[in-house]
């Protein structure tokens, strides 16, 4: 377990987790090619449904720039098959319900709210690169705007 929070430059640590459908999809698949990888609290509450919309409507912009995106949550793989499926999500979405790789990559953790401190999701975004080093490590990111400046810091905008 580490509280030690990714920085570019650093291994983005491998994980491999189930999709809404079951099968498992690895970081390691996807060396080659620039990720967009979000951690999220929970499928279907209003900020994350909010943030995944904002992937989903800017999709065509990462893909055309050649990125591939994908959101993790502790969400069982049902419960991902039915948000994906409510909110049109063409996206990967994978179920990381043991925490292993949200701990690994400090989006699991204290957070504080209205005074009280407790351990859940941070929210997080992450750009690896084609070698599978963080390019990018943006902490407790807001649900809203938080696509719409991904994609200007990106240079992505057409």
């Amino acid at each position: 377990m580490t509280d030690q929070r990714l920085s570019p430059g650093d291994d983005a640590p491998d994980f491999t987790l189930p999709d809404s459908t079951g099968k498992n999809v690895s970081l390691s698949d996807f060396r080659g090619k620039t990720v967009v990888v979000y951690f999220y609290p929970a499928a279907g509450t209003p900020g994350c449904t909010k943030q995944a919309c904002d992937f989903r409507d800017n999709l065509a912009e990462f893909n055309n720039a050649g990125y591939q995106v994908l959101g993790i949550s502790p969400d069982k793989p049902e419960k991902l098959a039915k948000f994906a499926e409510a909110e049109q999500l063409t996206f990967p979405l994978l179920s990381d319900p043991d925490k292993k790789a949200l701990t690994e990559w400090s989006a699991f953790g204290e957070k504080k709210n209205y005074g009280r401190t407790y351990q859940g999701v941070i929210r997080s975004t992450f750009v690896v690169d084609q070698d599978g080093k963080i390019a990018k490590a943006l902490y407790n990111v807001r649900a809203t705007g938080h696509v719409a400046k991904l994609v200007r810091d990106l240079d992505l905008a057409t």
